[in-house]
């Protein structure tokens, strides 16, 4: 089915070279994820040296995980909780007042299975104003979420939510 010998990762995929993509790995293993709780501001100006665009007051646990900071935008005064994934193989833009609760996965990236070569793509997730993901949900490439929504646990994101309300389930639905 595959012929993953022919996988090639695009040219500028990362969005930065090896050495940098290296070094973050190695500030985040090092320095961002065994910083006290407490130490918010440290981790928004670890970010910021990476790349990141980080607004006033946010919340980054220690816990979350960063693939690429370089391209992740969070507005000001968001949370983003304890084990959430940004998977920022693609841009992830997060608005302003938004809630990504713990365990909450932002997938922007996967691979074209009907592919043989099983090319790797990106796409971006946009999520806007005044949103809460509550805990353990999934986002997927590509998705856009409107201001103020509130998706519920363990949910599954897979198409954009343009209109404002609550959402849950896998796939969701609107409440």
């Amino acid at each position: 089915m595959f012929r993953l010998e022919e996988f090639r990762l695009p040219e500028g995929f990362r969005g930065r070279g090896a050495v940098t993509v290296q070094l973050w790995w190695l500030i985040h293993f090092f320095l961002f994820r065994p910083s006290p709780q407490f130490m918010y501001g440290w981790r928004r100006f670890l970010l910021k040296m990476f790349g990141a665009k980080i607004g006033k007051k946010v919340i980054i646990r220690p816990s979350v995980q960063v693939t690429y900071p370089w391209k992740v935008t969070i507005g000001d005064h968001s949370w983003i909780g304890d084990d959430v994934v940004l998977y920022s193989l693609g841009e992830i833009t997060i608005g302003s007042n938004t809630i990504i609760s713990q365990k909450s996965y932002l997938c922007t990236g996967s691979h074209d299975y009907s592919e043989i070569d099983f090319p790797i793509y990106a796409k971006p997730i946009i999520i806007r104003d005044s949103c809460w993901l509550a805990t353990d949900v999934f986002v997927a490439p590509g998705v856009e979420i409107v201001d103020e929504v509130v998706v519920g646990a363990r949910s599954s994101v897979y198409k954009s939510i343009l209109e404002k309300g609550v959402y849950k389930g896998n796939p969701i639905v609107k409440k």
